[in-house]
């Protein structure tokens, strides 16, 4: 047996030093604490100097309020901080540090040093952290922490550190992360006496998309819709990137709560929500988000980096993220293009003689299945005569005498005049179909050049926007197995099917607990009765595991609605007349989200008249 050793109590060192692998972590970690005690000092302008990426030299300067010197001796120590001083404090935190943990933490690993100066100060203090000794010396108001050595008091650490290079990149991640949050806040980062990024000070803290075109580049901005909702105590703005915009990585994903950068699951779940019929595969969206809740309502004391946030109502924020997003990226591109100046006229201007719907096309096409249960079947019934309006759009009425397929006759009463067709470009945001190519893509011409259209995508999103607003929230009907399928379960899946008991029936599925540690299907959704019914069953299970019910059941509703969709679109090789495609392009610019697919592939693209010049070389 090992000898035993007596219980003692840790010396303060030993124990800052433990506290210090926690919260600094690399040297972008004591960039991101230097950060928040200067702006929590009221500075306006931030200055960090490095020299081998953090490792030999962090310096932050800030223009604050400065230190006073009777509390600048109490900098340094555990559990010393101005920000709060009782539960209540704690509880409604309002700056970005509060723990008391980081200067003490840092000081215990690295050499370190406290310039500071008051307004009524007639000199600056410095403090040597080593010592505790305070001299006076020369600074202008304000605050300069200075870290030399980082981890020299315990080498084991140093070695798992990268290269000075990825070091540096983290730290200008860091400061990138403040910057977008604090507008008003001028930053400058210099490494080995060199400038390599500088963010000036913006008029106000609301001027968002001036500092992300500084920060994240004006192709973000270009390429992205503005974002303000409110839910009750929830305010969610910034900007959210186009499903054009989106990245093989998750990298542009800025989420904020209160003025402090976070990775919650709650924020980008919601995120995720929003972009999930719009985006193509697995391409991740880049958005910046600004949410404001009561700090009362959120717990940051979670994780020492606070880097981790808890909601008190966690379903508020998800709905409220979500919805945000829901309603920026809902409104067509090609809504925007009429909006431009020189663009086309107000949405809902139509030319003479062009139909507003797609009702008075041909003959009624019947839908492939029905996944709606009876007690829906009214509701299924709507949305089945929504989907035999659209598709009867590519159901051709035979020509009428003496006229072409190509189009109605001259002298038909719903014909254009010729002024009438000259001038439906500059009417239109998306333009005057021209052609047909393949019995693929429609070609029409606007304002600014050349739109082609994929007709099949386009009208796959018509169908699926309204099939989601005529079966909200209607129950999928299943289809009863005639031999259970079951499968080992977990106590949390067991725990969750039992909770979940009428959620799982709302989207077709019977799971019933077969024995303490098995679990048997017995009944699953009609449509997907080829399927796994086990693994169908775990997913939904772990679904509802992490996620409210709602949000689970409309989710799966939206699945089978796309599939829906999909089959009752129109298909490649269809020829259509000038009317039948104009109809589509109107209905387009109608109908939200109509820029992608289900799929998210892209519905139509623009070519504008100097990219068509410059294919042939015009004017050069």
């Amino acid at each position: 047996m090992p000898a035993l050793r007596p219980i003692r109590e840790l010396p303060d060192e030993l124990i800052s030093q433990i506290a210090a692998g926690e919260v600094v972590e690399r040297p972008a970690s004591v960039v991101r604490e230097l950060l928040d005690n200067a702006l929590d000092a009221g500075a306006t302008q931030i200055t960090l100097r490095l020299s081998a990426g953090g490792v030999r030299l962090i310096a932050v300067e800030d223009d604050g309020a400065g230190i006073a010197l009777p509390d600048l001796p109490l900098a340094l120590r555990r559990h010393a901080t101005s920000k709060i001083a009782s539960l209540p404090d704690l509880e409604a935190v309002g700056t970005m540090g509060f723990r008391g943990e980081a200067l003490a933490a840092i000081n215990s690993i690295a050499d370190t040093t406290l310039l500071t100066r008051t307004a009524d100060q007639p000199s600056a203090q410095l403090l040597h952290g080593g010592t505790g000794e305070v001299q006076p010396a020369a600074r202008a108001v304000g605050t300069t922490v200075e870290v030399r050595e980082l981890f020299f008091s315990v080498p084991a650490r140093r070695k798992f550190l990268k290269t000075d290079a990825t070091e540096l990149a983290h730290c200008i991640e860091a400061v990138r992360r403040h910057a977008l949050a604090r507008p008003d806040v001028g930053f400058a980062i210099w490494h080995d006496g060199k400038l390599i990024e500088q963010w000036r000070r913006q008029p106000s803290a609301d001027d968002l998309d001036a500092r992300l075109g500084d920060v994240l580049g004006d192709d973000f901005v270009q390429r992205s819709v503005a974002v303000d909702h409110r839910v009750g105590s929830v305010h969610v703005t910034g900007r959210a990137g186009l499903p054009d915009a989106a990245r093989a990585r998750g990298d542009q994903q800025f989420a904020y709560v209160n003025g402090r950068f976070v990775r919650d699951k709650v924020i980008q779940h919601a995120a995720r929500a929003a972009y999930e019929d719009v985006l193509h595969g697995h391409r991740q969206p880049v958005y910046a988000l600004r949410v404001s809740v009561d700090p009362a309502r959120v717990d940051v004391n979670v994780h020492p980096t606070k880097i981790e946030v808890r909601f008190r109502d966690s379903r508020e924020v998800h709905q409220a993220v979500r919805h945000a997003l829901e309603n920026a990226l809902a409104a067509p591109r090609a809504a925007l293009l009429a909006a431009q100046p020189g663009g086309a006229q107000a949405e809902g201007a139509t030319a003479p003689g062009q139909p507003q719907s797609f009702k008075s096309f041909g003959p009624q096409a019947q839908v492939p299945f029905t996944p709606y249960a009876p007690e829906s079947r009214a509701n299924y019934a709507a949305a089945q005569h929504a989907v035999e309006e659209l598709r009867a759009l590519w159901q051709p009425a035979p020509p009428a005498a003496g006229t072409h397929a190509e189009g109605p006759a001259p002298g038909a009463p719903n014909a254009p005049t010729s002024h009438a067709a000259e001038d439906a470009p500059t009417d239109w945001p998306l333009g005057r179909a021209v052609a047909q190519i393949h019995g693929v893509y429609i070609l029409a011409e606007s304002r600014a050049g050349l739109i082609v259209v994929d007709m099949h995508a386009a009208h796959e999103r018509i169908v699926y926007e309204r099939l989601k607003h005529q079966l909200d929230g209607a129950r999928i009907a299943s289809q009863p197995l005639l031999i259970p399928a079951t499968f080992a379960a977990t106590p949390a899946e067991v725990a969750t099917a039992e909770a979940h008991t009428d959620t799982l029936q709302r989207l077709g599925l019977e799971v019933t607990p077969f024995s303490p540690r098995t679990l048997a299907v017995r009944a699953v959704p009609a449509p997907l009765t080829g399927g796994d019914a086990a693994e169908l069953a775990r997913s939904v299970l772990a679904e509802l595991a992490q996620h409210e019910a709602a949000t689970v059941i409309q989710r799966a509703q939206h699945e089978l609605l796309a599939t829906m969709a999909c089959h009752g679109a129109v298909r490649a090789n269809r020829r259509l007349t000038l009317e039948e495609m104009n109809a589509l392009l109107r209905q387009m610019e109608a109908t939200d989200r109509s820029d992608q697919c289900n799929h998210g592939r892209p519905t139509w693209r623009q070519l504008s008249m100097r990219e068509l010049d410059g294919l042939f070389l015009r004017g050069r």
